[in-house]
């Protein structure tokens, strides 16, 4: 496998970090039957942003879960259907005052109704609603990894303020550092000025290594968020600015946060890059450096085990979802002949390609009516 880049490099890292935790949570011990994993990548807050997220599901709540469809519930309509009451009532005598204009709150009803995730009717001029089914309180557990393959010193002090974010916040329940595992008989990192809360995994072609558990931080207290640091660096003994964060906050957040990783999975990534070009393909990671051919222009789909990751036939390497754009130079539609060969379902490769991966994401998922 070439590698040329850092953003590709680290693309493509990120990637095998979300396939490993998929298919390997927890890094040591086992989850119990009851236990179900979803793994997303590039979600956050509007002050953090993490790479990998794994989440911990109750699996008989995920599966009630999927009544409420495959698209995330956002907070007003979170707002809405966690309260909706069991028999008719008034909407604004059924639920809690939201703090903001009830206008939004008719909005998301409306949206909701529109779903087929909430029941309308109305009372003379009085709009009532009834739930069709209580909202599961479905993630158990969040985890946040932050990818760091090339930890230079840049790198390392950015990735210190990062964690110390993540702990004294305390948004998620274990926080994590992911980077390049190197020869060295310490790994580097652990010289670093990592919290000692914070997990480390050593990542290598082999497979990926424990080198520090984490503490499990307090998601019911509340938590403290840095908002601004003395600007002299580890010599400037100024205080900083912080805020709290309440632990009603913290769980609001929680639960958008779970919504937004059960729609998008980890594979969304496929919606920013241009499968339908001719030069894109998907080859199966199988370790050590090796990969499979998932598909190529006759329609050829792989066996074998391992994560399908994108690959550019143009550049010979692991683009990235940036670098694979419209921009590319490279950029070549598909011709109209592979579209015509029924390869092997309608649309060409770039069509069958996306649904490989949707397919994949929809898996983790229970299908709605199940339960």
């Amino acid at each position: 496998m070439r590698r040329s880049g850092a953003a590709e490099s680290e693309f493509v890292f990120e990637l095998r970090v979300c396939a490993w935790a998929e298919r390997n949570w927890p890094p040591s011990g086992t989850l119990d039957s009851d236990t179900a994993v979803l793994v997303a990548r590039q979600l956050g807050t509007r002050s953090r942003r993490w790479d990998t997220i794994v989440i911990e599901a109750d699996r008989t709540a995920l599966e009630q879960r999927a009544r409420f469809g495959p698209d995330r519930l956002d907070s007003d309509l979170l707002h809405v259907v966690r309260n909706a009451p069991a028999e008719w009532a008034y909407y604004r005598d059924a639920l809690p005052d939201p703090g903001y204009p009830w206008r939004y709150v008719r909005e998301a009803i409306h949206r909701a109704a529109d779903r087929g995730i909430l029941e309308t009717g109305k009372q003379g001029n009085r709009i009532e609603i009834r739930r069709r089914w209580p909202y599961p309180e479905w993630a158990k557990r969040i985890i946040a990894i932050e990818n760091k393959p090339d930890l230079d010193a840049s790198a390392a002090r950015a990735l210190s303020e990062q964690l110390q974010h993540d702990v004294a916040l305390a948004l998620a329940d274990e926080v994590w550092v992911a980077t390049r595992a190197t020869d060295e008989r310490l790994e580097p990192i652990l010289f670093e000025n990592v919290p000692t809360e914070a997990g480390v995994l050593a990542v290598s072609e082999g497979g990926i290594e424990v080198l520090w558990h984490p503490r499990r931080l307090a998601v019911e207290d509340p938590g403290t968020e840095i908002t601004e640091r003395p600007p002299g660096g580890r010599a400037d003994r100024s205080a900083a600015r912080f805020e709290y964060t309440e632990p009603a906050a913290k769980r609001e957040t929680r639960r958008a946060l779970t919504e937004r990783a059960y729609e998008r999975g980890w594979r969304a990534y496929v919606e920013s890059m241009r499968p339908d070009c001719r030069h894109f393909s998907l080859r199966r990671d199988r370790g050590g450096g090796a990969y499979d051919e998932v598909r190529n222009d006759t329609g050829t789909i792989a066996s074998g085990s391992g994560e399908p990751l994108p690959y550019c036939d143009a550049k010979s390497t692991h683009q990235s979802d940036i670098e694979c754009s419209g921009s590319c130079p490279e950029f070549e539609p598909e011709p109209p002949a592979w579209r015509s060969r029924g390869w092997p379902v309608e649309g060409g490769p770039g069509a069958a390609v996306q649904r490989l991966l949707a397919e994949r994401r929809r898996r983790r998922r229970p299908e709605p009516g199940r339960s």
